[in-house]
């Protein structure tokens, strides 16, 4: 069986994509050097649909809006995710929300990809944003695979989509390889999660990349307490009933986030816990500090605010034992 890398499989999807649907094109900057890989060999293959953009974020995604709106499904890759933050306005308050102010008449597909967001060390305070909780509290439709598969299925469902979606892609996952058969490459619908470890104890919620920490954390502590694993995978929508029947199982729930602590993705699951779950002991969340900011020049300071395994595994132990 053939390993596919997380990069082949968004290279591979958005190819077999624009082979499928002439409506699909891909625009961005510097996307014809394929810096990310995501578009290597698209330029050859296909001249007209890969379109090379100024240094303009606000003007091409403006631009995606429109085509969108008379037909076209594009995508638009964006190299580092602060440059998602100048275009809040563009998808949030516009292309999401045409479809409900035109009472359906009018269709946005855009896909947004963001071919490694989150820390790298040294990467610099403006680059290692994880701003996906931004856009799923605003109701934009926002997805982060953690494996190829994933992110082949949940690419291709993005595109497929009639509403704007963000694929947040993490750094970590960038490099990450995995057996695959093609002929088992699909869709993966938006909003549904995925048991990656069964359990018994206690559920840990992991998000994007930290899904691969908790699984070798659950690991680690096999002889001590019973992990499930969950990846919700869609953060917006969310798979509450799936959480809801691993919670079932477990009666205990930490999640680990690689957002920022304060009206964080983390935040937002374990009041929804607490609300309409069962739980048998307060849940716990492992995530960056409050409003963390990396500091690019100081790899130590970096580190220092970035979620851990050390940390999860105190959280589990934690919540097990109260």
């Amino acid at each position: 069986m053939p390993k596919m890398s997380y990069s082949k499989a968004l290279n591979r999807a958005l190819t077999d994509e624009m082979e499928r649907d002439p409506d699909v094109f891909v625009l961005g900057e510097d996307i014809k050097f394929a810096l990310n890989s995501v578009t290597t060999g698209l330029l050859d293959r296909f001249p007209d649909r890969v379109l090379e953009t100024p240094l303009s974020e606000q003007g091409f995604t403006n631009f995606a809006t429109g085509a969108a709106m008379g037909g076209k499904r594009p995508v638009v890759e964006y190299q580092i995710p602060f440059l998602l933050l100048l275009v809040l306005e563009q998808i949030s308050n516009q292309a999401n929300k045409f479809r409900l102010m035109s009472a359906g008449q009018v269709k946005v597909p855009v896909t947004y990809l963001l071919p490694g967001t989150g820390w790298r060390p040294g990467w610099g305070a403006q680059h290692s944003d994880q701003p996906y909780g931004v856009f799923a509290h605003l109701g934009v439709k926002t997805v982060i695979p953690a494996t190829p598969a994933d992110a082949y299925g949940l690419f291709l469902s993005a595109i497929r989509d009639d509403d704007p979606v963000v694929v947040f892609c993490p750094m970590p996952a960038l490099n990450l390889r995995e057996d695959v058969s093609y002929a088992d490459l699909a869709p993966i619908p938006l909003g549904v999660g995925r048991v990656c470890r069964s359990g018994a104890d206690v559920t840990v919620l992991a998000v994007g990349h930290l899904v691969h920490e908790a699984m070798a954390v659950a690991e680690e502590l096999a002889g001590e307490v019973s992990v499930e694993v969950f990846d919700p995978r869609s953060l917006h929508p969310f798979d509450w009933a799936g959480l809801a029947a691993s919670v079932e199982r477990t009666g205990r729930l930490v999640v680990f986030d690689d957002g920022n602590r304060f009206c964080g993705v983390g935040a937002e699951v374990l009041a929804t816990a607490a609300e309409e779950m069962r739980l048998l002991a307060p849940p716990k969340r492992v995530t960056r500090p409050d409003a963390a900011v990396v500091v690019g020049c100081a790899p130590e300071l970096d580190l220092a605010v970035q979620p851990s395994r050390a940390q999860l595994v105190a959280a589990i132990q934690a919540v097990v034992k109260s």
